[in-house]
């Protein structure tokens, strides 16, 4: 399964400081993790129609370097904690730069919600099994 999701910065992205605004970070990161999903036949229209979608409980984002308009950047998804059914995960991403030089960190935990009840859900087993194939980090933890 294909772990690493590629882009370029647009201009929209760009802040006045001349490089790329704290929250597109987050948005590369989110586009990342749904390309990853989709790879899994988890895909809006699957979402829409088991009532069912991921939700983030945390976000945490560390910068290391700056990106810049038109860079090509690439970003690294692993599963770095999870519960044995996967209604409870962890990613742990990483942005690189087109230059190879890591540019951010990007740590997510969250669930499954159903979008009706509102509360806490699992994902039928034909899904739960595709998530268990994701790529996992070296320090994985299944809790």
């Amino acid at each position: 399964m294909e772990n690493i999701f590629k882009s370029n910065v647009l201009w929209s992205q760009i802040d006045a400081n001349m490089h790329l605004r704290h929250s597109a970070y987050a948005d590369f990161a989110a586009q990342a993790r749904v390309e990853l999903l989709n790879q899994c036949g988890l895909d809006y229209k699957t979402f829409s129609s088991l009532k069912i979608g991921p939700i983030l409980f945390r976000e945490e984002l560390i910068y290391f370097r700056e990106v810049g308009l038109n860079e090509s950047i690439s970003i690294e998804t692993f599963v770095t904690k999870s519960n044995a059914d996967m209604s409870r995960w962890s990613f742990t991403q990483h942005m690189y730069r087109s230059d190879g030089v890591k540019a951010a960190t990007i740590h997510v935990d969250g669930a499954w919600m159903d979008v009706v009840k509102r509360k806490l859900t699992v994902l039928p087993e034909e899904f739960i099994q595709r998530l268990s194939e994701l790529p996992k980090s070296e320090d994985f933890q299944q809790v």
